[in-house]
């Protein structure tokens, strides 16, 4: 089994969080186990609506442009297999309501993001 990749989303601005999406499923793809932890700003990548993000309105200049948008990526996350997480501390310190995540999103604290990768590769964006 290939090492799990885990992707720690640190930025709330739109095109890191797209980005880390991309990696995120690329990974799973290529049937690479993957684990999507976000804090802070990050956290806004993983609510239903996503325009939290600093330069949401990005996301029509690269559909017109042929680049897969913020939606699609969201939407292949948990078919793919990816373990979205929130990080507690993050979604107090930013008082981002629960309600307003993905529903396969799991809220834990950053010990259980570090065990799930364990001696996997990590990646912060």
């Amino acid at each position: 089994m290939p090492p799990v990749l885990g992707i720690m989303l640190i930025s709330g601005v739109y095109d890191r969080a797209h980005h880390a999406l991309v990696m995120a499923v690329s990974a799973a793809s290529l049937d690479r186990p993957v684990v999507l932890f976000a804090t802070h700003g990050g956290l806004h990548a993983l609510c239903r609506d996503w325009s939290g993000l600093v330069g949401s309105d990005a996301d029509a200049i690269f559909r017109a442009r042929g680049v897969v948008g913020f939606t699609p990526l969201q939407d292949s996350l948990a078919p793919l297999g990816v373990r979205l997480m929130a990080c507690q501390a993050g979604l107090l310190a930013t008082a981002l309501p629960v309600a307003m995540l993905l529903d396969d999103v799991e809220q834990v604290g950053v010990p259980t993001f570090l065990a799930a990768v364990g001696y996997g590769q990590m990646l912060s964006i």
